[in-house]
């Protein structure tokens, strides 16, 4: 749902048991608190119910089950109140500082009001709208559910503006992207110990697509400025694959030999980007406003090359693509390769992709090139391997920071 591989690349260059109400969590200590300002966030998705998206053709089947979802092939229901309450205490595990609150897809069409109109909804269907509006709910549910177990995590949303779809104004005059925004703003007006304050306000991302589009980008910025939104939050635009749009770089003309950055002037924060050095992929970063400072770096499991996971899929792994293990084991090599550049720029924020996207063929088709960290199912899964990988990870950070 996130990143079509194929459409990226063309721009660019078991019997599951139900989910009972014991969590199960690994038997170790949660990580010391942060020894830095430095904010890591996990890109979460509460995405899945059986009228929104389903674990039908993932990678691998999460070990946490609803009984809501056996019908339909298995997997969980993000509603789940033991879901939610198990995710939260592996993201506490794992150490991370927020998570994201993702409603990125479809944004015009989950906002639009009267019978399901092309102008806003492709297809223009009421089961589809109705579909994307469970996973809005689903993530707008994450307030309450997190806040009656007073969760130390905080929330971040991950607004999206991909399209005119989320850009044209319905009859109130406001735009589905104006309108998520605002649902979003009461969430975190409700519930104000759940943010993410930056900037003196309150925090929010804006994912404006892969590759990025300089027409919605104007169109969702215009939107910010018109509103007076932009006033009240702290707005950041992400983008996926950064990597390889160097018009957005500091030098566009640069080879690069290690991490990029992004001209000050657009600011991006990245989603995902590749870090392979031997193909010349270095993940992109952005600087603080007015400083040489990093504001943003994400890391990742794993990362697709330029022509996707297979060549052709899914009887070969590219070459250029960076696994999730190594070629003699199950270390998570990758992982630990982004974690040392983030340990030479010490971002203000650090992005951890990802915990549970789930989703095919844009995050690949078996344990090795999916991204995903949330425990799943053996034989074709990677166990508890996933968390354990990103809390190492984390932990090591944080003493590096600390020196």
């Amino acid at each position: 749902m996130r990143l079509s591989t194929a459409a990226v690349i063309a721009a660019l260059s078991i019997a599951p048991a139900a989910c009972s109400s014991t969590l199960v969590t690994p038997a170790a200590k949660p990580p010391p608190p942060p020894t830095s300002s430095s904010v890591v966030v996990l890109e979460y998705e509460a995405w899945f119910g059986p009228q929104a998206a389903t674990f039908q053709g993932a990678e691998a089947m999460p070990i946490l089950q609803s009984k809501d979802m056996q019908s339909i092939g298995g997997g969980y229901d993000s509603a789940d109140p033991h879901v939610i309450a198990q995710h939260l205490k592996w993201m506490e595990y794992m150490g991370v500082d927020a998570a994201t609150a993702d409603v990125s897809n479809n944004v015009g069409c989950i906002f639009s009001t009267g019978p399901p109109s092309p102008k806003f909804c492709r297809p223009a269907s009421e089961s589809f709208r109705n579909s994307n509006r469970v996973i809005r709910d689903n993530t707008g549910n994450l307030y309450p559910a997190w806040s009656k177990l007073r969760s130390p995590i905080k929330l971040i949303p991950l607004l999206g503006c991909l399209s005119r779809l989320d850009l044209h104004k319905g009859r109130d005059g406001k735009s589905g992207f104006q309108k998520e925004i605002e649902y979003f703003g009461r969430l975190m007006e409700q519930y104000p110990e759940l943010s993410e304050t930056y900037a003196r306000h309150p925090l929010m991302l804006v994912y404006v697509g892969t590759p990025v589009d300089p027409a919605i980008l104007q169109g969702a910025k215009s939107v910010l400025r018109e509103s007076g939104l932009d006033t009240q939050y702290t707005f950041r635009i992400v983008g996926g694959y950064l990597d390889a749009q160097p018009t957005f770089w500091a030098d566009p003309s640069r080879t690069p030999d290690g991490p990029t950055e992004i001209a000050p002037r657009y600011g991006f924060w990245s989603y995902v980007d590749r870090y392979k050095p031997e193909f010349g992929y270095y993940p992109t970063y952005s600087v603080i406003p007015g400083t040489d400072a990093a504001e943003n770096l994400t890391v990742s499991i794993a990362t697709a090359g330029h022509r996707g996971w297979g060549c052709p899929r899914p009887h070969k792994i590219c070459p250029d693509v960076a696994t999730r293990y190594g070629p003699t084991g199950h270390r998570y090599v990758t992982l630990e390769s982004y974690m040392k550049l983030a340990a030479q720029l010490r971002p203000t924020f650090l992005l951890v992709h990802q915990f549970n996207e789930f989703v095919t063929p844009d995050e690949g088709w078996n344990a090795q090139t999916s991204d995903d960290s949330e425990p799943t199912q053996m034989p074709h899964g990677w166990g508890y391997s996933g968390i354990d990988a990103v809390r190492e990870a984390i932990s090591s950070y944080r003493k590096s920071l600390a020196h």
